[in-house]
């Protein structure tokens, strides 16, 4: 049977509405170029550097001494290795003992208990608790430690270590709103001075203390004594630093060879002896996995 001319155009017609639908689907099914996206990462958005995840670690807070490693932690009134990522310890939720005249200045900024007494952590009974429950105290307790803050960074460190963000779990009066208004307000200046920052401790709000408040590391002590390193290596990935200490382990009838075997520890871990002494000095114990 002959095709006749309008018969030929149907066909052709046809194919060519065929042809196109199959173009729409292969193009539908093909992934299209998308506009890079925003970062989401803290550390990315603030332009700060983390440390790196091999080369060891010490953590000196007892004393400042040259160590042969990539990542060191000192106190805020020391100064950073030279060549070192290093990171400045400041107490930012306690006092520090050689400071509490300071604070005893102004004890509206000090936790009090019922009787109005004022209250120091059971484990370090020289150290008063900070009370950032609300606004006045935080704006109050910012007033003395921004500058440390700011101070590390112009004194070289490369970040910054927050202690006791859990005194809020530690003691019921203190508002855990105000607390972590107070974190947030660290990790701003923090960032603004071009500093990381690093939670310490309170494994029990990792997630959200990242995602939220936006910490870009992790310090934490005895996470491998109470098995709870995960929950900050599950968030910060590498960028975590672990201590432990000997007195601890024997306790959980554990060794440093267990930590060093867990999978869930972090890169950087060591053991130190629990009152930090320098090198050199009685006492001191170093060891890394």
């Amino acid at each position: 049977m002959s095709i006749t001319p309008e018969r030929q155009a149907r066909v052709t017609r046809a194919t060519a509405v065929l042809l196109s639908l199959l173009a729409l689907a292969a193009c539908a099914g093909a992934e299209a170029p998308q506009p890079s996206a925003p970062p989401t990462d803290a550390a990315d958005a603030a332009g700060v550097a983390l440390p790196p995840s091999t080369g060891g670690f010490d953590y000196q807070l007892g004393g400042a001494y040259e160590a042969d490693v990539a990542v060191v932690v000192r106190d805020a009134s020391a100064q950073p290795q030279p060549g070192a990522y290093s990171i400045c310890y400041v107490n930012g939720f306690q006092t520090q003992p050689d400071e509490a005249a300071l604070w005893l200045d102004h004890p509206e900024l000090l936790l009090s208990d019922a009787a109005g007494d004022l209250v120091t952590d059971p484990d370090w009974p020289d150290e008063y608790v900070l009370d950032p429950s609300t606004a006045e105290q935080r704006a109050g307790i910012l007033d003395l430690l921004e500058p440390v803050l700011t101070g590390c960074a112009e004194s070289g460190f490369d970040a910054v270590e927050i202690d006791n963000l859990d005194t809020w779990t530690r003691f019921d009066a203190i508002d855990e709103d105000g607390a972590r208004s107070l974190a947030a307000r660290y990790v701003e200046i923090a960032h603004a001075s071009g500093l990381a920052i690093a939670q310490k401790n309170a494994a029990e709000i990792a997630g959200t203390a990242h995602t939220e408040l936006g910490f870009d590391l992790a310090v934490t002590e005895e996470c491998g004594r109470y098995d709870e390193c995960s929950a900050y290596t599950d968030v910060y990935g590498e960028h975590v630093l672990q201590i432990e200490y000997p007195e601890s382990l024997a306790e959980g009838g554990l060794s440093f060879a267990d930590i060093c075997a867990d999978p869930d520890r972090a890169p950087l871990t060591i053991l130190r002896d629990m009152e930090l002494v320098a090198s050199g000095e009685p006492g001191y114990l170093y060891e890394s996995c």
